[in-house]
């Protein structure tokens, strides 16, 4: 979604990076990229605005122009502006303390993608060892109740429904029935219009006074831009909303959304869809998000989608093996899944550092050979995979014809994983492996805690040496200082 802005701004810490210092005209130049950038993402104008002066106060300050590079002042002062816009970070939930259930009311437009957030939400709080219950008070919407009820059974959880009652009503009832089902979080799927009207709200109201709330939250579709924006203010003048959920934050253009709906409502922005699938969900960080629009990748976020589907043992095992030459087919299958259980590789991508100037790079890499290659090695014998020196061309072709691929495309992988085993061979003999991460080291727990300390306070994680070889180098800050000297 912000694949654009990336580019935008990598252009300008780029053609800044060759300039002796900030000045007025060549700060004018780039905010003026910067305004258009944001607008074509269908930032709320106002909001712009104010954004806009504030970084022009900034990066003229004194304390900005004594930095070193122009290029990283500009941008960081870019980055500062939009952590303070998104933030501050809230994404927690108002849990109730006692045996009393945590009701959370979802409320939003039709088509926001509302059930399906509830569907989310319940897995969501599963993972987190809660105990939910979805309720479907959505009577307006055809197969609404019936949608819920299978997102219940994706995700394990009970779903209570009540055909023919008012949504006020079931939502009463489901409150009071959730402690003899031994559900503590009460997720409520109410009816959304195609607009705000006065029925919609009354409704909702009804709702949140037979059930008393500790979260409302709203169901913005990112896509729909300023318009996410104003029905969020509409909601939110009609009923005291505590956070907003951005979907479909994974396509489209026009994200400015999440840019703008917290300064316009005051509310925060607590969790942001990023997908289609159950697990697609995560809470809002703005400090990560700016990291993202800016093209300096989410290191935090990428260990954490890790370490939820990585075996940390498995993956050591598998890190050793590698570094010692021992690394098999059986241990390349089984990091193949690994990978694939963390998401799309576009996104798993764009969330490492130094990826912004290479967005198109990344938009053209093809995910099917990932899958390709799982083929191949399926079709593989216990013993070829074990072996792979005795994969001569006649087993080549029986495996390409098992598989459904081209016998090239049997070389190339064959071809590939010597090569790499190679590589690894000679990187440790040479010491080269020093400055690089290790996932030994990344996935441990006790590394999560210290990425999200460090996180907190406003250091860089690239800092740290496990991500030494992801911090994206100053190639073109070098050359001018080397033509300085010349």
């Amino acid at each position: 979604m912000f694949d654009s802005l990336s580019r935008t701004f990598d252009g300008i810490r780029s053609r800044l990076a060759g300039r002796s210092k900030l000045t007025e005209k060549n700060i004018q130049e780039s905010l003026r990229e910067v305004r258009v950038a944001l607008l074509d993402a269908d930032v709320n104008f106002e909001v712009l605005k104010d954004f806009i002066a504030g970084i022009r106060e900034k990066v003229l300050g004194e304390s900005v122009i004594r930095g070193a590079n122009p290029g990283d002042q500009f941008v960081k002062s870019i980055h500062d502006g939009l952590v303070e816009l998104m933030g501050p970070e809230d994404p927690d939930v108002n849990w109730v303390v006692g045996t009393e259930p945590t009701v959370i009311l979802m409320a939003g437009l039709q088509g926001s993608g509302k059930t399906t957030t509830c569907g989310k939400l319940a897995q969501h709080f599963l993972k987190m060892g809660k105990k939910p219950l979805l309720v479907a008070a959505d009577v307006q919407r055809p197969a609404a109740i019936r949608q819920l009820q299978v997102l219940g059974e994706q995700v394990g959880v009970p779903v209570h429904a009540e055909p023919g009652e008012t949504p006020p009503a079931i939502c009463e009832k489901a409150v009071k029935s959730a402690a003899q089902l031994g559900c503590n979080v009460v997720i409520l799927d109410t009816a959304g219009r195609l607009h705000v009207d006065d029925d919609l709200m009354t409704e909702v109201s009804e709702i949140s006074r037979r059930t008393s709330p500790h979260e409302i939250l709203l169901v913005c579709d990112a896509n729909t831009g300023q318009d996410a924006v104003n029905s969020a203010k509409e909601f939110n003048d009609r009923v005291e909303l505590t956070g907003i959920v951005m979907t479909k934050m994974d396509s489209g253009s026009r994200g400015g959304a999440v840019l703008s709906v917290k300064t316009v409502t005051g509310k925060p922005v607590k969790f942001v869809g990023t997908g289609e699938k159950l697990d697609a969900l995560d809470q809002f960080h703005p400090d990560r998000m700016a990291d993202r629009i800016l093209g300096m990748g989410d290191v935090v976020g990428l260990v954490e989608k890790a370490q939820d589907v990585i075996d940390e043992e498995e993956a050591e095992t598998a890190a050793k093996q590698l570094l010692k030459g021992s690394f098999n087919f059986n241990d390349f299958l089984r990091m193949l899944e690994m990978v694939k259980g963390m998401g799309p590789i576009k996104d798993l991508m764009k969330m490492m550092p130094g990826m912004g100037a290479q967005m198109s790079a990344v938009d053209n890499l093809d995910e099917k050979e990932f899958f390709r290659n799982e083929a191949i090695i399926r079709s593989m014998t216990p013993q070829e995979r074990v072996h792979p020196e005795i994969l001569n061309m006649s087993r080549r072709g029986r495996i390409a014809r098992g598989s459904g691929v081209e016998e090239d495309s049997v070389h190339q992988l064959v071809r590939g994983f010597k090569q790499m085993k190679n590589q690894m061979k000679d990187m440790k003999k040479s010491g080269l492996l020093g400055g690089m991460m290790d996932p030994t080291k990344v996935l441990k727990k006790q590394k999560v805690k210290e990425l999200k300390v460090m996180e907190s306070e406003g250091r860089s994680v690239l800092d740290l040496p496990e991500f030494r070889a992801m911090r994206p180098s100053n190639k073109t800050g070098k050359k001018q200082k080397r033509r300085k000297r010349r």
